[in-house]
């Protein structure tokens, strides 16, 4: 998408200069986190709240909808914002992707 804006220089001569700008879009990204055989609920609300920051009640539903649904949308944001957070779930053995 372009915009314009309009800049007025303070001179002498008063002109009015219109320069294009370029918005880029960014599209958020997202970390999913997914069901496995092996990690209790307790060990993915307790990873969830470490981790992502998520209260107990958040948590706890994330972990209920990656049990019952197969995965969940845990964390919003760019890419270079979450790859610390989809790290730290991977090291603690949970199976999480950015999407």
């Amino acid at each position: 998408m372009k915009n314009y804006n309009k800049i007025q220089h303070d001179s002498d001569t008063q002109s009015d200069v219109m320069v294009e700008t370029e918005e880029v879009e960014v599209a958020d990204k997202q970390i999913v986190l997914y069901n496995d055989e092996f990690n209790t609920f307790q060990f993915v609300i307790e990873s969830l709240i470490k981790v992502c920051k998520h209260d107990a009640i958040q948590a706890e539903q994330c972990t209920f909808l990656v049990h019952y649904k197969g995965k969940c949308s845990v964390k919003k944001g760019s890419y270079e914002e979450l790859e610390p957070f989809c790290t730290a779930l991977l090291e603690r053995g949970l199976t999480a992707e950015i999407e």
